[in-house]
């Protein structure tokens, strides 16, 4: 980065954290989004300001929608996850009790990518009743929990307590749920079989499905399922995402470049 670049990001980072206290609830909202786009470009400094506001913003009653939705509260919920500051742990926890599903949700896929052990219990406690309860809210396109979210979280996060609790959801009518649960199951027991199940997805007739299989597969570091996601029909820019998430889960394996390192990197450079 250059220095005029730096000091762009300096001014702006600034900017963004203050206009997270402006009266037009919109420049809040995108407030909240930059943040969590460019925020870990700025200094120590200025995303500790950053995160103090962004988690000010979770408690935000006056961005709502006809629904009752919280935007602000969403945006800011994602932002915390990606800058990585584990003062938003406690309060990403009390948004699971959050009356917006898409609140919990944002809230859960950021427990997930802070990594902090306190966010498996609570977490857990949203698969209560297990998949007899996982339905769809009456009127709504969405689950009673966000059960996509809940379960990566817990697969992220290495909660092996969690993996009775998991394996239900390998049957639920959802297909993304049931991805969801494979790739977590593969995370924190090792078994090929459940990247295995991830496999005839790649050739559903859904190309929805395909990608969500796909990046499931790069996401579990599933590197036995390299050659189908090379060969899968879905966009070249999926297939590249999925692949270096293979290429970094055999690095962190290996600690070094092992001849199957290589023959991923191979299988990227034919993409591109």
């Amino acid at each position: 980065m250059t220095a005029l670049a730096s000091a762009d990001v300096t001014l702006t980072m600034a900017a963004m954290t203050a206009q997270l206290s402006h009266e037009d609830t919109s420049l809040r909202y995108y407030a909240a989004w930059w943040l969590g786009k460019f925020g870990s470009d700025g200094t120590p400094s200025e995303r500790g300001d950053a995160v103090g506001a962004l988690i000010a913003a979770l408690g935000d009653e006056s961005d709502r929608t006809a629904l009752g939705g919280y935007p602000l509260r969403r945006n800011a919920a994602r932002a915390l996850g990606k800058l990585g500051d584990l003062r938003a742990v406690e309060p990403l926890i009390h948004c699971l009790d959050c009356e917006d599903y898409y609140v919990r949700e944002a809230a859960a896929q950021s427990l997930g990518k802070l990594a902090d052990p306190q966010g498996i219990t609570p977490l857990l406690e949203l698969l209560a009743g297990g998949i007899e309860v996982a339905q769809f809210v009456p009127g709504r396109p969405h689950l009673v929990q966000p059960y996509e979210a809940i379960i990566e979280s817990l697969g992220q996060l290495g909660a092996r307590q969690a993996i009775a609790d998991i394996e239900p959801f390998l049957g639920h009518d959802c297909e993304r749920i049931e991805f969801a649960a494979a790739r977590a199951l593969y995370q924190l027991t090792g078994n090929d079989s459940y990247g295995e199940r991830l496999l005839p997805a790649l050739r559903a007739e859904d190309v929805q499905l395909r990608r969500s299989a796909l990046l499931d597969l790069g996401a579990m570091g599933y590197v036995p399922g390299a050659e189908a996601i090379a060969q899968a029909p879905v966009e070249n820019s999926f297939k590249l995402i999925a692949l270096r998430g293979l290429v970094q889960t055999a690095i962190a394996q290996s600690g070094e470049i092992t001849p199957r390192v290589t023959t991923l990197f191979t299988l990227m450079d034919g993409l591109l």
